[in-house]
């Protein structure tokens, strides 16, 4: 594991351990944030504890990925300074965050947050709202996370996805718990959410479900998404949830067909020890993320039959393999 015979050394606390000097923080083309703020989280705390936590494994993976036969790091990642944390309010926090991510779109960069909790996404869809007027989000999460309020608060954990769908449309995938409120919200307005587990085969959910997305689409991944068996170590488990497959069915196409201008992974919680093979599995969630969308930017890919398929015709192949019930 690790970066034997690449040639490349660790630099200090960094993504990857890439290095992260001023001269790859010019030629790099993905900036990864940690943003390690929690301030509205209700239930377990320790999301503040993620982004160190990620990163630091994230020193184990190997460059090249077999799944897009890549190595990665390629791509250009930098590592940016950790966000100090704003605790006079979350929307002094989300101001906070749509300066800072402003601050690198506008170096041309494409950000990587990490959080934290959820209410840091606000900030960065405002902030590339203000730059793609065609922007959409896609939300993978167990929470629909659509009340108008919370608490008194506006901005919160709780809300965002209700604050984030004021600025652009957005589509979420993989929900299984709500309030009656947020429900009905859901189908006055017949908005797209995916309940997990879906009812139709992903044949047609799947396709239906990303027609929504425009061509520049912000990625919002809460770590509870996946099934709680599977990652425990989150602010607010819930079971049910996607494998680590289902989650790859729904960002490969997204990746392939779409350009991804921004992502982040919020919500993780690594309250012990044994969270860290929890870290791991988020940190090459975001480097083959990283990895998919660099490719789809190069406008090529070392598999070529995937390249060529469509979204329908990678559902259907998706199918034969595992059909969702």
């Amino acid at each position: 594991m690790g970066h034997e015979g690449t040639g490349l050394t660790q630099s200090g606390f960094s993504f990857a351990g890439l290095p992260s000097s001023t001269q790859d923080r010019l030629s790099s083309r993905y900036v990864v944030l940690p943003v390690p703020y929690e301030a509205t989280t209700e239930w377990l705390s320790g999301t503040r504890h993620a982004p160190f936590s990620i990163i630091d494994s994230s020193r184990l993976l190997e460059l090249y990925d077999c799944a897009i036969d890549t190595d990665v790091s390629e791509a250009g990642i930098y590592t940016a300074e950790e966000m100090a944390p704003d605790m006079s309010g979350p929307q002094s926090m989300t101001d906070k965050v749509e300066a800072e991510v402003g601050r690198w779109l506008d170096e041309g960069k494409v950000p990587v947050l990490v959080g934290g909790e959820h209410t840091i996404s606000l900030g960065a869809v405002r902030a590339l709202a203000a730059r793609y007027p065609d922007l959409s989000v896609l939300q993978l999460d167990a929470h629909s996370d659509l009340r108008n309020d919370y608490l008194g608060a506006r901005v919160s954990q709780a809300t965002v996805m209700r604050r984030v769908r004021e600025i652009c449309p957005a589509v979420q995938i993989g929900i299984r718990s709500l309030s009656s409120a947020e429900n009905h919200h859901i189908k006055e307005n017949n908005l797209p959410v995916v309940f997990w587990p879906p009812k139709k085969p992903s044949s047609e959910w799947l396709p239906a479900a990303l027609s929504h997305l425009t061509d520049s689409v912000y990625i919002t991944i809460d770590a509870d998404v996946f099934d709680s068996s599977i990652l425990p170590w989150v602010g607010t488990p819930e079971p049910g949830g996607l494998t680590w497959d289902d989650v790859w069915q729904v960002l490969e196409p997204v990746a392939r067909t779409r350009t991804i201008v921004g992502f982040d992974v919020v919500e993780f919680c690594p309250r012990e020890a044994g969270a860290a093979p929890s870290a791991y599995m988020l940190a090459k969630l975001i480097y083959r993320l990283i990895g998919y969308s660099w490719l789809h930017t190069l406008g090529e890919s070392n598999n070529d039959t995937r390249a060529q398929r469509t979204e329908q015709e990678a559902s259907s192949a998706w199918l034969n393999h595992r059909t969702l019930q």
